[in-house]
Order: structure tokens, then sequence, then C-alpha cells
């Protein structure tokens, strides 16, 4: 499997210009622990992630030293915790140099980038701009959908799971179900994530049911309400 069957495509970004406080907004509404951060272009320029936002003045939390570490330490590295606890703008605080893959990696070759460079998500990129979002749940939720089946065409898993998400985006009244809730191995389809009710369950499980080439929906979906 690829970056491209796993991978969430309605990626919501911020830019740099864009408040600390309405990033942490959208994490929280979202429910996600990150952000893209993307210039004019919509080229990515960093990320800003929960691991970016632990150490706040608001909340108390700013690193502190004895005077006697804080000489050894490096003016740089000072200066940049000093922006991570007090910036208000999300270009200030972002962390850069961000670790990208492409639709056509395989879920391997992401594995051995969150073990290499300890991190819990990789933005996917096209000629420098973000076409999706790949997180260690994704690989998880691959994992469950493959366990017990045997190995089918990629391409047509793909073509479902593609088609699924079209149909979900054009049904944005009644669900806000999206690709970080949708894999498909071996032709089934697998539902994850939070439903509100049982009309939903079933609305979804029908819609899934018309995509042609659905050889089965296993519902993983479980209810808030």
């Amino acid at each position: 499997m690829k970056a491209a069957d796993v991978m969430v495509r309605d990626v919501v970004t911020v830019h740099p210009e864009t408040d600390v406080a309405d990033a942490v907004k959208l994490l929280v509404a979202r429910d996600i622990s990150a952000l893209p951060v993307v210039d004019q272009g919509d080229n990515l320029v960093g990320i800003i992630s929960e691991a970016d936002l632990l150490h706040r003045a608001e909340l108390g939390t700013e690193k502190h030293r004895s005077w006697i570490i804080e000489s050894l330490t490096a003016a740089s590295t000072l200066a940049a915790e000093f922006a991570k606890a007090h910036g208000k703008k999300v270009g200030e605080i972002m962390t850069t140099g961000v670790v990208t893959a492409t639709e056509e990696d395989s879920l391997g070759d992401i594995a051995v980038l969150f073990e290499r460079h300890r991190i819990k998500r990789v933005p996917i990129v096209r000629d420098g701009r973000v076409v999706g979002i790949v997180s260690r749940s994704n690989l998880i939720q691959a994992l469950a959908s493959m366990v017990g089946t045997s190995e089918a065409s990629g391409d047509t898993d793909r073509r479902i799971r593609d088609d699924l998400i079209q149909r979900l985006e054009k049904e944005h009244d009644w669900t806000d179900f999206g690709a970080r809730n949708v894999t498909v191995h071996n032709g089934v389809v697998h539902l994850w994530g939070l439903i509100t009710s049982d009309d939903e369950r079933r609305a979804l499980t029908a819609l899934a049911e018309g995509v042609p080439g659905v050889a089965r929906v296993q519902d993983e979906m479980f209810a808030i309400y």
C-alpha cells in the first residue's frame, strides 16, 4: 500500500500570519494534533503541532533553568524557546524543515520516517504543495483493515476509496466523515470514527455500499450520542 491509499486528503492548513489562538481553536474543533503551515502560494513552509504548544506562557509551562545552566545554553536555543512560549503568530512558533513524503511512497517508507525522526505524522506533498497527510493512526487503521485478508489489487482499492471520498464530500449537510475515516482493502470498506446518530451510521453504510466494486462494508464506527 502507498501513502495515497490511506492519506487524509481534506487537510486543514494555516498561514504563518495566523494567530496562535486561532490555530489552537482549529486543532480542538477538528480533533487533530497538527496543522501544516503554507505560504500565500500554498507551498509548505512548516507545521504547528501539539509539541509546539507544550511550553506556553499562558499555561505556566515555559521552560525554566538555573542561571548556571542558562549561561551554558546557546543563545539561539534560548531565543527559540522564548518564541515558542510567547509567540502570537503561527510563524513564530511553527516547526520548520518539515519531513514530508509523496503519494507514491510506500507505507513501509513512511513508517521508517516516523521511527527515524520520532514524529507522529507526515505531510504528503506534490510539487511542494500539501495534498494529504498520513498519521500513525492511519497506518494502524490500514493494518487493522488488512489483518486476516488476502492481498488485493491496490489500484482497485484506491479507486473505491477515492470514489467514496468524493461522494462523502458532496454530503457535507449531514456528515463530516472524511478521508481520515476510510480505508479499503481487498474490496472491503472500513469506516472508522465518531458518528452522532444511528441514522448517520445507516446512511454512511448505504453510501459506501453504493460504490461500484465494494465487496462489503465493515462498521468500525462508534457513537457519541
